[in-house]
């Protein structure tokens, strides 16, 4: 039984689903044995890095100008981190993967959105781009995407040489120099990125903010993160104004079902985990109060919902306690600024599932994100009630994924 909430209405009449994207009816994968345990799986056939770079290099000939690829940093390793746009629309939408190197449909799935809305000729694709300027951040952390792991590649030493003000300080708490996830860092230190993200977004690394701790902000130490800050404050700069919309695309655990079913999860959804009594008079968000964007990422993600639940993916609201506070988070950072923000969590990473189920949840997000561009385009995100989120199906089994190990 499909479950829907708020505004609906059949894909097709936003416009934004070609048929080669369209989902088909799937079957669903029913709950069986599964294991968080990581183990070598294949995932040759998810995109890497030289691929990456060869596929925008052909959108950009191919799409007679409207693809434009440009450079948002480089890595720790030297990989280009890319900026690519479409759309010359006034609502602006960022979409990023890969931020988490072992999580990895996302970028599959941003190259088939970047596909069709730069090389269609038809009526809907032209009118996404003149109200929509898309802008994709795919394989956000090269160096840990071609490791297959979850942090970056950078030692604190290294760190330590870009920002001297940290000599002399504790590793930051987000630093990874042990085993994770299967992997051993050990000789390749790196650190979680989605944990590097400030809400003062011109904050500069000051020595007494390190190491911090899970429900402080990060400190922009990460090139990836920098790179990120870059094309919002971009963005920002050119518009006049902060990008409506951010979309942060991940992974959780492998064995994740939809709660109250025996069915496995496609995607989880959700808005920035930011407890509301901090922002209250005096407390630590109150300054925020204003321009923090709560409703509008609840409606952006029951959009993104409810178009995996019409494409007949299994969808599911993301473990949100009422007192999970993680500013140091990309979406969260965002949200304090004013834009709406919203989590994709597909179900397995690599270490767990491989490729498997790659094409059936890359066509979950890609759904998500068509829904979300569609309603966005048209401004029918916001006659969605925001309250209704609550009403999204849970996750069962959640708890066999360490939760500080996937978003």
């Amino acid at each position: 039984m499909r479950i829907l909430v708020g505004t609906l209405a059949a894909a097709m009449a936003f416009g934004l689903v070609n048929p080669t994207f369209a989902a088909a009816a799937q079957p669903e994968i029913q709950a069986r044995p599964c294991s968080e345990e990581p183990r070598e799986l294949p995932i040759h056939e998810f995109t890497d890095y030289r691929e990456l770079q060869g596929e925008l290099g052909r959108l950009q000939r191919v799409s007679k100008g409207r693809v434009k690829v440009e450079s948002a940093g480089l890595s720790n390793r030297g990989r280009t981190i890319h900026r690519v746009t479409v759309g010359t629309g006034p609502k602006v939408m960022v979409v990023s993967s890969e931020i988490h190197g072992n999580e990895k449909t996302g970028t599959d799935a941003l190259l088939r959105i970047l596909d069709f809305l730069g090389t269609s000729e038809s009526a809907h694709a032209k009118r996404i781009r003149a109200a929509i300027t898309f802008v994709a951040v795919p394989k956000l952390n090269p160096d840990g995407a071609e490791l297959d792991r979850r942090g970056n590649d950078i030692s604190w030493a290294e760190v330590q040489r870009t920002f001297p003000q940290l000599a002399g300080r504790p590793p930051a708490w987000n630093y990874i120099s042990g085993q994770q996830q299967g992997d051993d860092y050990r000789t390749r230190p790196g650190f979680d990125v989605n944990r590097d993200f400030h809400p003062e977004l011109n904050y500069v690394p000051q020595a007494a903010d390190v190491p911090g701790s899970p429900d402080q902000p990060g400190w922009f130490i990460t090139p990836e993160a920098r790179a990120l800050r870059k094309v919002y404050l971009d963005l920002k700069a050119e518009r006049g104004r902060v990008p409506d919309v951010y979309v942060d695309l991940h992974h959780q655990g492998a064995c994740v079902r939809q709660e109250g079913s025996n069915k496995f999860l496609d995607v989880a959804v959700d808005y920035p985990p930011l407890p509301d009594r901090f922002f209250e008079d005096g407390q630590k968000y109150a300054k925020y109060r204003d321009v923090y964007t709560k409703d509008e990422s609840r409606q952006l993600a029951i959009s993104a919902f409810n178009g995996m639940t019409e494409g007949g993916y299994i969808g599911a609201r993301y473990p949100h306690a009422a007192d999970r506070d993680l500013p140091g988070q990309a979406r969260c950072s965002f949200a304090l600024n004013g834009t709406g923000t919203v989590l994709f969590e597909v179900r397995g990473q690599t270490q767990t599932l491989g490729q498997q189920h790659r094409e059936r949840f890359t066509r979950a997000v890609v759904a998500g994100l068509n829904r979300m561009i569609a309603d966005v385009s048209t401004g029918a995100v916001d006659r969605i009630d925001p309250d209704k989120f609550d009403t999204i199906p849970g996750t069962a089994d959640a708890k066999a994924a360490d939760l500080r190990l996937v978003d």
